[in-house]
């Protein structure tokens, strides 16, 4: 093998050790954004995907230009993760409706039942298709994992498609200004601390389907508000 050759192959060894050196962190990422999505999306899927995302930094990373390699890549391997979440495309105009519509009849029946209906009862109360019922719910699950100007400029006239995201953020934060302290918390500790419903419930002392609903309420009242 020639100098060239001995020294692009040490190079690749390199590359990929550095890679295996956070393969560690990419798991821990991979699960944590597991905890807070449906059943349905498989834990394996996330990590093969942000591993690969991870040996692609890695083979072109530029130390003088990055000091820390985590540093540079942490943003990028959640963002492929999030890309693959968007790929599945689950959340359709149609769909988008009846999520609205299942929305405000779980706020309704947990108002009169202080409990959250199940699939059946929803169905029968919306006289839908059972089956339809599941796939928007695990549909809208997915969607709100995703980062709130994907969830904002998806559906709008336009309006949010010309903002900038630090544009929607600054009027995100000004609308939740106006409202309670429980559900700014909500937001706050589920967009920008990345907690799960089940550790929001541990610090607020409210259900996970309390939490869940409030926080789908409180985003479509932000989408009204700077939609205008």
């Amino acid at each position: 093998m020639s100098g060239a050759g001995i020294y692009c192959q040490e190079l690749k060894h390199i590359e990929d050790q550095l890679a295996l050196q956070y393969l560690p962190a990419v798991k821990a990422m991979s699960f944590r954004l597991k905890e807070r999505l449906p059943s349905s999306i498989d834990y394996m899927d996330l990590c093969a995907i942000g591993t690969e995302e991870l040996v692609k930094l890695a083979r072109r990373y530029d130390e003088a230009q990055n000091d820390s390699f985590w540093g540079y890549a942490k943003t990028r391997v959640y963002g492929a993760m999030l890309d693959y979440l968007r790929s599945l495309d689950l959340v359709s105009r149609s769909s988008r409706r009846l999520i609205k519509e299942i929305d405000k009849a779980i706020e309704k029946y947990l108002v009169e039942h202080d409990t959250e209906p199940s699939n059946a009862e929803l169905a029968l109360i919306l006289m839908m298709d059972i089956e339809k019922i599941h796939d928007a719910r695990i549909a809208s699950d997915i969607y709100t994992v995703l980062p709130l100007d994907d969830q904002f400029g998806n559906e709008s006239d336009g309006t949010l498609d010309r903002m900038e995201h630090e544009e929607l953020i600054d009027a995100i934060k000004d609308v939740l200004m106006g409202f309670e302290e429980r559900e700014q918390m909500i937001i706050q500790l589920y967009y920008f601390e990345e907690l799960t419903l089940k550790e929001i419930s541990e610090i607020v002392n409210i259900t996970e389907s309390r939490i869940s609903q409030i926080h789908k309420s409180v985003i479509r009242r932000i989408k009204e508000a700077v939609e205008g």
